[in-house]
């Protein structure tokens, strides 16, 4: 084959290679899946571009070392965090970075323990059930307690320090929590920030963005809001964003399942028939009964 021949080859392979219609899919089905978020899909897109591309050069013996791939997502709860983590699993494991196609979420409570001797077989534990895959640990900055000198978190952490470094082949580590305390934890942590490659921020979702995330629950679930309870959900939410422990799309989800709740108490009360069409519509009463509105305060969010 002559140079010419066996660069258009090259060409072709490389073309083949990036335009992984199976990692596209992934990208779509993200973009479907998610409301809002423009800059995190777009992160997750540079960063599936990147590894495809390293894993061509690899290929072409063009380079042989390992890209880092830790990361770390912050932002508020409710943002998509761990929906993100599970699709980059699965495009890690596509690339073939990752054995399995496998994601383990863990915080605290999974990894240290409660007196000597306890905290290293718990974090050893989940480490060899995520190995080959994606740990995701929420709330990460919880493991460091430095208020606590007796506190076993770190532990864990020097743990985790080892595994990432020396077995960052095998396993990927995902850190997530708010903004501000986990600059604070990478802070009191410097050797955990610079085994961080990826640090991606997930902002807030509007009320706007919001209304939407609540309709596409809704809809899943064969469920629509009538005209008034359109207006009565974005009451509700303007209400609920400005009281404390909102989590976003965890607090819609959780409050969508109250409207389905008293939906269903109204049509049980009802005498006579039901109708298809009431068994999917969501009233206004269903939503202006929330102590949003009467207490000015929510039930509390299940986590």
């Amino acid at each position: 084959m002559d140079r010419n021949a066996e660069g258009q080859a090259v060409e072709g392979q490389g073309l083949a290679l990036l335009r992984n219609p199976e990692i596209e899919a992934i990208l779509e089905n993200l973009d479907q899946e998610l409301v809002g978020l423009a800059p995190v899909k777009r992160r997750i897109r540079e960063i599936a571009a990147y590894l495809s591309v390293d894993r061509l050069r690899r290929e072409l013996g063009l380079v042989s070392e390992r890209p880092t791939l830790h990361m770390a997502f912050v932002g508020p709860p409710g943002t998509g965090k761990t929906t993100v983590a599970m699709r980059m699993a699965t495009i890690l494991h596509r690339l073939g970075y990752i054995r399995r196609d496998h994601l383990v979420v863990a915080s605290r409570d999974d990894l240290v323990g409660q007196y000597i001797g306890h905290t290293a077989p718990k974090t050893k534990e989940v480490l060899k059930r995520a190995m080959g895959g994606v740990l995701f640990i929420d709330e990460a900055y919880s493991l460091y307690r430095a208020e606590n000198e007796r506190d076993y978190g770190q532990e864990a952490i020097e743990i985790l320090l080892q595994v990432m470094e020396n077995q960052r082949e095998d396993l990927v580590v995902i850190l997530a929590g708010y903004k501000d305390r986990m600059e604070q934890f990478f802070a009191l942590n410097p050797g955990m920030r610079s085994r961080i490659a990826h640090h991606i921020e997930f902002p807030p979702y509007t009320l706007d963005e919001l209304f939407q995330i609540g309709l596409l629950m809704l809809a899943k679930q064969g469920y629509r809001l009538s005209p008034e309870a359109e207006k009565a959900f974005r009451e509700y939410l303007e209400r609920r964003m400005a009281l404390p422990n909102f989590a976003y799309a965890r607090s819609v989800r959780n409050a969508v399942d109250r409207f389905k709740l008293r939906q269903a108490y109204r049509l049980y009360q009802k005498a006579g028939p039901v109708t298809p069409e009431e068994l999917m519509t969501i009233e206004a009463d269903d939503i202006y009964q929330s102590s949003v509105f009467k207490e000015g305060k929510e039930e509390e969010d299940a986590t």
